[in-house]
């Protein structure tokens, strides 16, 4: 399935929770959810049972649309998760975490995980002093990433950093808004990443 590039508030509408997809609208307590929190359509308001299958298939396309990430991307994932030591849900977010849109929204200089990966296509992202437009892009801890200087007056970027007084900053990362740059100085740990997706659930579906 391709990305998805509908209206971003009716997913939220359809799941019945924030996936952090509209940047100022949401903070200013004006996005559709809020306003109508039931699902869109005709038949939103109706209470629907769901089933297992139902439950495990939504949660894994909450993390897909709130990441940005294709099936295809998201299958590639999980087998890399799986492979990796440990618990394959907690691998699956710290690899969907290290995507470098992701970090460009950590650090503040995207109000969206959406507007963060248009800023990486359009080669405004610098990694180590070099530009990368690769949104899927796997940052390691210790590198540094930058907006490249002809881009750090941008308005949406300037006023991302000034939102960050509202959001708050990832603990795994450390910026300077000044010169708009930051680290990504360490892998998150689950209990720090505060998203509304049941790994367990994916996992659970992808292992059927």
């Amino acid at each position: 399935m391709a990305r998805y590039r509908g209206p971003v508030e009716k997913i939220e509408r359809r799941f019945g929770v924030s996936l952090n997809l509209k940047g100022e609208r949401r903070l200013a307590g004006k996005s559709a959810l809020e306003k109508r929190p039931y699902g869109p359509g005709q038949h939103g308001q109706r209470r629907k049972k769901v089933s297992e299958y139902g439950l495990q298939l939504n949660e894994k396309q909450k993390a897909k649309f709130m990441y940005g990430v294709s099936e295809k991307q998201m299958r590639a994932l999980f087998a890399e998760a799986k492979r990796r030591e440990g618990n394959t849900g907690y691998n699956l977010i710290t690899l969907l975490e290290q995507r470098l849109d992701n970090i460009v929204y950590r650090m503040g200089f995207a109000s969206t995980r959406r507007f963060a990966r248009q800023l990486v296509n359009h080669g405004h992202i610098l990694i180590d002093g070099k530009r990368v437009d690769i949104p899927s892009y796997r940052v390691k801890p210790g590198q540094k990433i930058e907006i490249r200087e002809k881009s750090k007056t941008n308005p949406q970027i300037v006023r991302a950093i000034e939102l960050t007084n509202q959001t708050g900053l990832a603990p795994w990362v450390d910026i300077d808004a000044a010169k708009v740059f930051g680290v990504f100085t360490r892998l998150p740990e689950r209990e720090e990443v505060v998203i509304p997706v049941e790994e367990r659930l994916i996992v659970e579906l992808y292992s059927k």
